[in-house]
């Protein structure tokens, strides 16, 4: 997975200088209002929890809190489009010259903007039904107001992919006549829409090879089926609108926030100080401390490839002072980017629960144990590559270090255990949980601690949770539409049936399984993986008499290794990029924890007691 502008989207946290125009009031705006609807969202399931034992009713309140997920994403996909940061498949263009780049940067910008487009006359025409409709939301508001963002949100990303499709203004014009050419053909063009499937899909297959945002690639196959079968293009902002507005999906940007909160503030050093107090004078102790750490902070930023970023600069300088040779410290800290992808209250565990139909703490109860199975392995991969130090060289543990080092972290430390109380203690849904979490981490950096400014600080982090959020679903939303053709023409049972009849022993199949999904782990990125692989897998896997949390362990333990697979992982990049390595250094340095940690999940996959222990026992 890589981002629409690599050499940009690698640093997370990079701020971009708005014009000092109505351009740049425009850019505010957009900031503050994400702002806004990321502050309501936290503060309506709060509120509705303190007024739950009132006779006061905040009316629509689950209505309204998931039509501020819908704009959460289309403003956050607006804001990725303005910074050249919404999520691509490809990585070709980072391997291409200046001229050849700019070749395929302007025409995958115009093939996506004419998609988008595309998608904004059919958001439009839904708009305009829902008008008709009648229906309200709450308070008298009619429901198309807030449904109206829709049309508005892909209008401002067709803009703006124009504008990234070339540098001077000669070259967006051209591109922007290319787009509404493409537009143009595929509105009206007199020919017979079933002829032209085949030619509009390698139209979209260069455009994705060639650097088009995922969500084009998903939504805009969609739009091609629908067009080829003469299907209301309307039914790609339906399927859309009723996917982001799930009544769980509000749990994703909240927990999101939670650790952008974390890795904003100062708590990775703080982190870092708890875990080389308490393990750090064993031989291997710096390693252990990282993947400790590291397993941390991703259970909360989601495997976005931010703990590499956040954590990269405290860990790397850690570890070679233990004397680690700069290969196993690069390959210790990407392979432990994201190993704690299984621990609640991860992202992807939220949207597989949700796109499978699955009680989400049921997700997170069954990744509990194959969690930490991963962090023992990463661990102990690390003391096997840690130097061995003579007698006098050994560490020794400093109850006064370990104290001090404790009581500054404490509120930290708690952050899981408020979260996973909220969780499982029954009082909270995980809507409110992650409302809960969310608030707790802001009081803890902004309040407690104060590393992070109200005025100042906030807002930024806020601005870089929902981008990165509002890119994931907007590929949610319009990969819905895809996913649905595929059921709609049985695509699924036909599938089951092919597997039936080839594979007859369910061993066979998890391994077959683990293959296919390592190969999808190098092609796509976690969340569309989710989006587009889950609802085909799921009816095989209950066909061969899977556990459906355990399949859903297997599936996420196996793309938590896609970030870290050569030649296009995620984190790979990422790591290049923190570290300032050559991509050849960073695969080199992968390979040998990517092997342990491809033992453990053969072991989680063929040992479903792991994923299953925990859940049944707290049913």
């Amino acid at each position: 997975m890589s981002n629409h502008a690599p050499e940009e989207a690698a640093v997370p946290d990079q701020q971009k200088e708005a014009p000092a125009n109505w351009i740049g009031g425009l850019w505010k705006g957009e900031n503050l209002l994400m702002t806004f609807c990321l502050a309501a969202m936290v503060l309506l399931p709060l509120a509705d929890m303190v007024l739950r034992s009132t006779t006061i009713v905040i009316r629509g309140s689950s209505a309204i809190q998931c039509h501020l997920t819908l704009f959460i994403c289309m403003i956050g996909g607006a804001i990725a489009a303005r910074e050249g940061r919404l999520l691509s498949l490809s990585t070709v263009t980072a391997f291409l010259k200046s001229r050849l780049k700019s070749a395929a940067r302007f025409f995958s910008g115009s093939v996506a903007s004419a998609f988008t487009a595309i998608l904004l006359v059919a958001g439009y025409r839904f708009v305009l039904q829902q008008k008709e409709a009648g229906n309200i939301l709450a308070y008298g508001v009619p429901i198309w107001i807030p449904q109206a963002i829709l049309p508005l949100g892909f209008a401002a990303i067709a803009v703006r992919l124009v504008l990234h499709s070339a540098d001077r203004w000669k070259g967006r014009i051209a591109a922007a006549l290319l787009a509404g050419f493409i537009l143009s053909a595929a509105l009206w063009l007199p020919i017979d829409p079933s002829r032209m499937v085949i030619p509009a899909m390698v139209l979209l297959l260069a455009a994705t090879i060639f650097g088009a945002p995922i969500f084009i690639t998903l939504g805009g196959a969609a739009l091609i089926l629908l067009w080829g079968d003469q299907i209301p293009i309307e039914m790609m902002p339906i399927r859309h609108y009723q996917q982001v507005t799930n009544a769980s999906l509000p749990a994703i940007p909240m927990f999101t926030l939670a650790g952008y909160l974390l890795a904003e503030g100062g708590a990775a050093k703080r982190l870092v100080r708890v875990f080389q107090a308490l393990v750090g004078h064993f031989r291997g102790g710096p390693a252990i401390a990282a993947v400790l750490v590291c397993a941390f902070f991703t259970s909360f930023t989601g495997a976005s490839g931010v703990t590499i970023l956040a954590l990269g600069g405290l860990l790397m300088p850690v570890l070679l002072a233990a004397r680690y040779s700069e290969r196993n410290a690069l390959g210790l800290l990407t392979g432990s980017g994201s190993i704690g992808l299984l621990f609640p209250p991860c992202l992807p565990v939220i949207l597989y629960a949700i796109i499978a139909n699955i009680d989400i703490n049921q997700m997170f109860l069954g990744g509990i144990l194959p969690g930490f199975l991963l962090v023992i392995a990463a661990s102990i991969w690390g003391i096997a590559q840690s130097p061995r130090m003579a007698a006098g060289e050994k560490g020794r543990f400093s109850w006064v270090e370990a104290r001090s080092a404790l009581w500054n972290a404490k509120w930290e430390l708690l952050l899981p255990v408020v979260a996973c109380l909220a969780l499982f203690s029954g009082y909270a849904t995980a809507v409110e949980a992650s409302a809960i979490t969310a608030l707790y981490a802001f009081i803890v950096e902004s309040v407690i601690y104060r590393d992070l400014s109200i005025t100042h600080d906030l807002p930024r982090v806020m601005k870089e949770c929902g981008l990165l959020v509002g890119a994931i679903l907007l590929i949610l939303g319009v990969a819905l539409g895809f996913t649905g053709y595929l059921i709609q023409a049985r695509v699924p049972e036909q599938l089951i049936n092919w597997v039936q009849s080839t594979v007859q022993s369910p061993l066979v199949f998890l391994l077959a399984l683990n293959v296919f999904l390592l190969i999808v782990g190098c092609i796509m990125d976690i969340f569309s993986a989710i989006i587009v692989v889950v609802p085909l897998i799921v009816p095989i896997g209950l066909a061969f008499g899977i556990d459906p949390v355990h399949l859903g362990v297997i599936f996420l333990a196996n793309l938590e290794l896609g970030y870290l697979t050569p030649p296009v992982g995620m984190n790979l990049f990422l790591s290049s990029y923190r570290f300032n390595k050559p991509m050849p250094e960073i695969w080199k340095s992968i390979v040998p924890i990517l092997i342990v940690l491809l033992a453990g999940v053969l072991l989680i996959t063929y040992v479903p007691f792991m994923s299953t222990a925990l859940p049944r026992l707290f049913q």
